[in-house]
């Protein structure tokens, strides 16, 4: 019995299929391309990330060996809050999608966050009002394309984030959805009532017709249409690409958190059936949900993740590969004095601070693309550590137990000095499981829950496997010294 997973990422669209124990039978990844009009703005081209997710499909049925008559079920799971907006008749997009690391609608946000509006927004969403939500991205698209506002207040046009996107192209057209988790993602959504908001739609001044239906993440989405796998297979899970993560990791539980390292970092930890605000910089979310009850998580974005060692790569020609970096990293003992704040597009959580920029600090003439290298795992490590800071003073002050570990998952959780570097800074366990592709894999769990193929949660749990733990070497004082070397580095960055 086989389940496939459609992995929508931002720089990439890949495609697993996984026995029913949970672990990979093949793989298909394609790069997707990345489009920057102008500085600050980033758009994806809806077509190609359509074209890509489908030849990974196809490319990874035949890597298995399997026909679409052999899938028992088919999970979503996408890079979420990135905007995209069709004609419902004819499904061509009006425009490129505005991807979630877009700050062009920063002036709104400012505007609206002066009218004293985000207390009540994120009592709603959970959300803070920034331009890395959808809201003001749609916003954006009616007032910027010609004839776009008129075409939604007729109801000719659908607005979906890239799950609803693929759904709509994967069904033919035939469903217009999308799940609580990415629903949540748009500062559209009342995460306590579960449905679409008058109040935020007026004022966001989005037309209600442009929306999809809000379904569980384990729910019935449709059918793919017969001619684009070879067979109609059933969609039955969907879930934003972190909540997917926090699902694939076995974090059912209130307390356990969980890191990604992608193109950004994002760490959630799970807290229920309660929705707790944070005093910390952090934001509240929908996790994944198996029914209509209501579930919770704390959430911390840091935008440059990954992304920053693809900057050695492509903006300084330090390396050829990505692979390459930790191996460059470790030609030096530390990143002699080197902090690097990889700001590109403004600073994320705890900070939200759109108008911070890039910055490199310490610099010598003895810096070497090593130092510089080091400096760059080591920004990951530092705002992934500062994201677990907040959510512990978050946890105590709710009266929740602390965390304990952390763990890890995605492409750059493979490199051994940046999780221990991790570790350090955390001065806790941090714990790599043999799947890394938990972001797919949660989203075949929750299509294979709808599907029958799993009794439930304890099955899945017994799936979740240890591959390495990574335990701190540096004492508490030593980490403490470290991030105050960093939130000075952050707050030259801020000022810059």
């Amino acid at each position: 019995m086989y389940l496939l997973a459609l992995d929508q990422g931002t720089s990439s669209s890949r495609s697993v299929v996984f026995d029913r124990d949970g672990r990979v039978v093949a793989m298909a990844q394609r790069a997707l391309e990345q489009h920057y009009p102008q500085p600050g703005w980033v758009e994806h081209d809806p077509q190609d990330i359509w074209r890509t997710q489908l030849a990974t499909a196809q490319e990874v049925l035949a890597k298995a060996g399997l026909k679409a008559s052999d899938i028992a079920c088919l999970g979503i799971t996408n890079q979420r809050e990135t905007t995209v907006v069709w004609h419902r008749k004819t499904g061509v997009p009006i425009h490129p999608a505005i991807v979630w690391q877009d700050r062009r609608t920063e002036p709104v946000s400012a505007e609206l966050r002066a009218r004293g509006l985000e207390a009540q927004v994120q009592e709603k969403t959970g959300l803070c009002i920034d331009p890395y939500f959808s809201a003001t991205k749609v916003q954006w698209l009616l007032d910027h394309v010609p004839n776009a506002r008129a075409q939604a207040e007729r109801g000719e046009l659908a607005f979906g984030t890239v799950d609803s996107w693929l759904i709509h192209k994967l069904t033919g057209g035939q469903q217009h959805a999308t799940d609580v988790s990415n629903a949540s993602r748009t500062l559209l959504f009342n995460i306590h009532t579960q449905r679409w908001d008058d109040d935020l739609l007026a004022l966001f001044n989005i037309p209600p017709a442009m929306l999809p239906q809000v379904l569980p993440s384990s729910a019935a989405f449709g059918l793919t249409q017969a001619d684009v796998l070879g067979a109609a297979v059933r969609i039955s899970g969907v879930a934003g690409d972190q909540q997917s993560a926090l699902m694939g990791q076995a974090c059912f539980e209130p307390g356990m958190v969980k890191n990604t390292y992608g193109t950004g970092c994002f760490m959630l930890m799970h807290t229920g059936a309660a929705a707790p605000q944070s005093r910390n910089g952090l934001i509240t979310t929908a996790a994944a949900q198996l029914t209509s009850a209501p579930q919770y998580a704390l959430e911390g974005s840091v935008f440059i993740g990954g992304a920053v060692v693809q900057w050695l790569r492509d903006g300084l020609g330090a390396i050829s590969s990505s692979a390459e970096v930790e191996a460059l990293a470790r030609t030096v003992p530390d990143a002699g004095g080197v902090m690097f704040v990889p700001a590109f597009t403004g600073l994320g959580a705890p900070y939200w601070d759109a108008q911070a920029r890039g910055a490199l600090l310490g610099l010598t003439r003895g810096t070497t693309s090593g130092h510089i290298a080091h400096a760059a795992l080591e920004s990951i490590a530092y705002q992934s550590a500062a994201l677990l800071q907040c959510m512990n003073r978050d946890a105590l002050s709710h009266g929740a137990v602390p965390v304990t570990e952390l763990r890890v998952d995605d492409g750059a959780c493979v490199n051994n000095l940046l999780m221990q570097m991790q570790a350090d800074l955390l001065g806790m366990p941090v714990v790599r499981p043999e799947v890394t592709e938990t972001t797919a894999l949660g989203a075949a769990y929750l299509a294979g829950l709808q599907a029958g193929i799993y009794s439930g949660l304890d099955e899945l749990r017994a799936q979740w496997r240890v591959e390495r733990r990574f335990e701190p070497t540096v004492s508490a004082d030593q980490a403490q010294a470290r991030m105050h070397l960093w939130e000075r580095a952050v707050r030259q960055a801020r000022a810059s």
